[in-house]
């Protein structure tokens, strides 16, 4: 399958309704503090708290006949990947780093993976979960790597251009790349002058080093607060996509993201994990770049612990 405005609408029709049309709306109160317009597309309110159920949900439908699944996760696309194989009686296997959020892990249990811990990071879990694949003969997901998983990421674009006002600007995180080129590819199609500036964590840089350079980048290491984006080894067809549908990327540093977080939390009213707060981070560093300009951007994950909200909020 190819990624493509009209796969997008087709997911739109066969996801889950309870992962789409999400809230999306601005906040004066925000709005004044930055001096620009943001609509904030809130992506939390759902049984696993994130947007990752968009694209599992259409990815499982769409191969259902499968036995099972193994793919590797930091913890959002495991849940959304368990949520959907659950609902499709597929068993699946999870990988995850050994330093991985346990709220996420737990979560991924509860609703019925088989998990298994390995690595010291993400990439080194999605390493021994291709082995484990190769092994077993089961077919591995890769988040950003089927277009059927950006195609369901898609409809958050599709639904955005349903706003009273087209964007001028996206403000996209970016981990695996699935969710930028899902939004991308349709924003882009509906309304071409829109600009779509990913955004990564600067101890994460790969992603926007390897989009740059035109070429994959990896990097020794990942060290952000941001474990849903800490990528440093990118996915090749994620970024032969972004070559086409991103305009620009920038970093936002972990102090960055902790402040857009309390910002969010004090004046919406919403716990958003590091990794889904780096738009506002962004719009809230470079703000003087959108002065006067309509900007969306995506809320798309809220799994803290209870110490991270009470160290971090």
């Amino acid at each position: 399958m190819e990624l493509s405005p009209q796969i997008i609408e087709q997911a739109a029709k066969s996801i889950d309704p309870i992962f789409l049309n999400t809230p999306q709306f601005e906040l004066d109160a925000l709005n004044d503090l930055l001096g620009l317009r943001l609509v904030l597309k809130v992506e939390t309110l759902n049984p696993i708290r994130c947007f990752k159920g968009r694209g599992t949900d259409y990815f499982v439908k769409q191969n259902a006949d499968a036995v099972s699944f193994v793919c590797a996760s930091a913890g959002n696309f495991g849940q959304g990947m368990a949520y959907a194989c659950q609902k499709q009686a597929i068993p699946l296997t999870v990988f995850a780093a050994e330093t991985a959020n346990p709220l996420k892990l737990e979560r991924m249990k509860q609703l019925g993976a088989d998990i298994r811990l390995a690595g010291t990071d993400f990439d080194a879990a999605k390493d021994a979960a291709k082995a484990y694949a190769l092994a077993n003969a089961q077919p591995f997901v890769e988040d950003g790597q089927a277009a059927e998983i950006a195609a369901g990421a898609g409809t958050i674009g599709l639904e955005l251009g349903k706003y009273p006002a087209p964007m001028d600007t996206l403000l996209v995180p970016v981990g695996n790349g699935a969710l930028i080129n899902g939004i991308a590819t349709w924003y882009k199609h509906s309304h071409p002058g829109t600009t779509v500036i990913g955004v990564v964590a600067a101890g994460a840089p790969a992603m926007d080093l390897s989009w740059r350079q035109g070429q994959r980048v990896t990097t020794e290491r990942a060290e952000t607060i941001a474990d849903g984006i800490a990528v440093r080894n990118p996915v090749p067809e994620a970024l032969l996509s972004m070559a086409a549908t991103v305009d620009d990327i920038v970093q936002v540093s972990d102090d960055a993201i902790l402040n857009a977080m309390r910002v969010i939390h004090g004046l919406v009213g919403i716990v958003v994990e590091p990794a889904g707060a780096v738009g506002v981070a962004a719009a809230m560093t470079a703000k003087d770049r959108f002065v006067g300009r309509l900007v969306a951007t995506p809320l798309c994950g809220s799994n803290l612990t209870e110490t991270q909200v009470a160290q971090w909020l």
